[in-house]
Parts: structure tokens; sequence; C-alpha cells
């Protein structure tokens, strides 16, 4: 059971993801999460919670994009997800999950980052494509 940022570094390594370390005070620390052609996944580990987030791509700012765009996000939340959600944060659309520290393990943690990979590679194509068409 992870307890701390070095817990959830060492599950990181142990799944064999590449990563960056950035720390920060109060035993914080981010770890930004890269693979080839897919978006940049932050773990944010701040006591009680991890913090899983990608970035997706800006919300589409036209009345005729905004309401297939946001529909597509609710139905994927409802069918494909099951560890992460989407989500809109200051004008961004997100792919994120929450998970509690004090009980994470490695398994939790991978099931996390495989659920946001595959809808990385599944979702990402077809938002932009009704966001922007």
């Amino acid at each position: 059971m992870a307890r701390n940022a070095d817990d959830v570094e060492t599950y990181l390594l142990n799944l064999g993801r590449s990563f960056e370390k950035r720390e920060a005070s109060g035993g914080a620390a981010t770890f930004l999460l890269s693979a080839p052609n897919t978006a940049m996944i932050a773990v944010r580990v701040s006591a009680p919670i991890v913090a899983v987030n990608v970035a997706i791509g800006p919300c589409p700012k036209d009345a005729k994009h905004e309401l297939p765009t946001y529909r597509r996000l609710l139905e994927l939340n409802a069918t494909d997800l099951m560890h992460a959600s989407y989500g809109i944060e200051n004008g961004t659309i997100v792919l994120s999950a929450a998970l509690a520290l004090d009980n994470l393990d490695a398994n939790e943690l991978e099931a996390t980052l495989s659920d946001i990979d595959v809808a990385l590679v599944r979702h990402t194509k077809e938002l932009s494509h009704i966001a922007r068409d």
C-alpha cells in the first residue's frame, strides 16, 4: 500500500513507465509520464489523494460544436471509462482520476493508467473531429 510519493514512484518504475519527477513541499510530488505519440499524463501525489490528469484540448467555443462534444464526453464516461472520466477545467477538456493514497496499490494505479492510455488512443481523434469539424 502506498503511503507517500516515493511509493508511487516505485510503482511507476515497476510498471516500466517513463516519467520526470517534480517535487514540491510537504511530501507532495508530480510525475509527468510520457509515451510516444500521446499526451503527457500528470500524476500528482498530495496526501491523501493521488490525482491523475491529462489535458485533451480546448473546449469548443461555438454552439455548433459544444453540444455534440459534451454529449460524446458524457457517453464515453458512461460506456468506455472505468477508472477515469472526462471533465472541463479552465476551458480545457481533461481526462482525470483520483485515487486514495493510503490504500493505493500497484494494480490500482496500473488499471487507472491503462484506462487513460486506452482512452487517449481510442478517443482523442474522434473528440478532435467532433469539436472542430
